[in-house]
């Protein structure tokens, strides 16, 4: 099970932003988050669209969670064209945690919470929102693929705003929340065999209210019937 600071009124809704890649210093393409609840969990959509120095490639990325905890209940990764290449399920009433990669599948006993790569960074915003003089230095999340060492980086600045800085291991990489609400991602950084790629917020992202979301939708419901 994940751990982390206690409780908090922190809780993500309806929202998207983008945010750009670069590597190098140069234009790498770009990436759009989106998250919306969904009857009992929150749903974040993640297409990243590779381009500039990279080959072009479209990664999409699907992550449904629980909406306070932020714990993965499923997670899927492809191309958005078509099924995804690789599932992970999460069924707490029949305790088993699936993963399926091609026509290839396996179940193991669910026997934690766990997190995946989306909901992890979205739970780090949560600890951000916690985190004050008792911030914890070191955290632990379980993934699929093992127990991740979370460390607290000394506070710094993001494009001139506060920021929390995280650096997770295995992976090597480093996440940057805004230090204050909406608690926002600002900086990415994710090494890969091209060298480490840098995602950084677009300037003007705010977060969508959750309330103009859920008034959009019941709209559309209303002018369909």
């Amino acid at each position: 099970m994940s751990e982390a600071p206690g409780a908090s009124p922190f809780q993500l809704g309806t929202e998207s932003f983008n945010m750009t890649l670069s590597l190098g210093g140069r234009y790498a393409g770009e990436q759009h988050w989106a998250l919306h609840p969904e009857r009992s969990s929150l749903v974040a959509r993640v297409q990243t669209d590779f381009g500039g120095v990279l080959p072009e490639l479209r990664r999409v990325q699907t992550s449904r969670m629980h909406p306070r905890a932020l714990t993965s209940q499923g997670y899927a990764e492809g191309d958005g064209r078509g099924r995804a290449s690789f599932e992970t399920v999460f069924d707490r009433r029949s305790g088993l945690m699936t993963l399926r990669q091609g026509k290839d599948e396996v179940s193991q006993p669910l026997t934690t919470d766990h997190h995946d790569p989306v909901s992890l960074l979205l739970w780090l915003r949560r600890c951000s929102a916690t985190a004050g003089a008792e911030a914890q230095e070191r955290l632990h999340a379980q993934l699929t693929g093992g127990r991740v060492l979370i460390q607290r980086l000394p506070d710094t600045e993001i494009a001139g705003v506060a920021a929390h800085g995280y650096f997770l291991r295995p992976g090597n990489a480093y996440v940057y929340v805004e230090r204050g609400g909406p608690f926002r991602l600002l900086r990415l950084i994710q090494p890969t065999d091209f060298g480490p790629i840098e995602a950084n917020l677009q300037a003007g992202a705010r977060p969508a209210a959750p309330e103009r979301g859920s008034n959009r939708r019941r709209r559309a419901g209303a002018e369909r019937t």
